[in-house]
């Protein structure tokens, strides 16, 4: 089975352009096999839900291709979304092993192949599999990591600070240069931008009209240009 190339994962915070290791390249060839001959390939449409939140936790989803959007969902079920995941990457955590509920869902955004590991199984190769248990160890603490500094900048800086900062981010991770501008590649609706900054998407429309009407990006239903790069990042602090 082919391995997609791990690309930098979309996350808000400080380091949220890290892509945070790739478990499986950092495998052995027989560690490799090990891995696949107790694990599950499934795949997903794009927006088929992968795990829910609340429901049964029994192991870990590694994306070999594709894209995972994890978001929490409150009482009210308005949804933010933490992290947009990449091959390379797993899901599914902080749980390893099952047995309590999911405390987040994912969810495919486009058509996406995963190795589902079960629980059990993963203990068992743990105990034999020091390099697995290392990466694993590292790729958990990356995402401590990244949700700690998602919880302090939801706490600490203003939703347009966050908005300005995600779209510097997917410029940096996406941006391509053209003339005088940068276009971004990654589409996200203004929906899924209010998502991840914990705004409203009728928020998020005024404040990107503010932007363009500043001088600092234009933007379609399927594009976003960016003009003023450096004056986006001052503004996202």
């Amino acid at each position: 089975m082919t391995i997609a190339v791990s690309r930098p994962s979309l996350l808000l915070g400080e380091d949220g352009g890290h892509a945070g290791g790739n478990l499986l390249a950092a495998l052995e060839p027989e560690e490799y096999e090990r891995l696949f001959r107790v694990s599950k390939p499934c795949r997903f449409k794009a927006g088929e839900t992968v795990f829910l939140q609340g429901e049964h936790h029994a192991g870990i989803f590694i994306i070999l291709s594709g894209q995972v959007r994890i978001y929490y969902s409150g009482p009210s079920g308005r949804e933010i979304t933490l992290a947009y995941w990449t091959p390379g990457n797993f899901v599914g955590g902080p749980e390893l092993f099952g047995g309590s509920p999911h405390m987040w869902s994912g969810q495919a955004v486009r058509p996406t192949e995963l190795l589902h590991v079960p629980g059990p199984a993963l203990r068992q190769l743990l105990n034999s599999q020091p390099r697995l248990a290392l990466v694993l160890l590292e790729m958990l603490v990356h995402k401590g990591k990244c949700f700690s500094t998602l919880i302090q900048m939801l706490g600490t800086r203003s939703a347009a600070q966050r908005l300005a900062q995600l779209l510097s981010l997917m410029a940096d991770l996406d941006g391509i240069k053209r003339d005088d501008a940068i276009f971004i590649g990654r589409s996200l609706t203004q929906d899924e931008l209010a998502k991840m900054v914990g705004a409203t998407r009728q928020w998020v429309s005024a404040t990107l009209e503010r932007f363009r009407e500043d001088g600092l990006i234009e933007f379609a239903p399927n594009k976003i240009l960016i003009f003023d790069i450096d004056r986006l990042r001052v503004l996202g602090g």
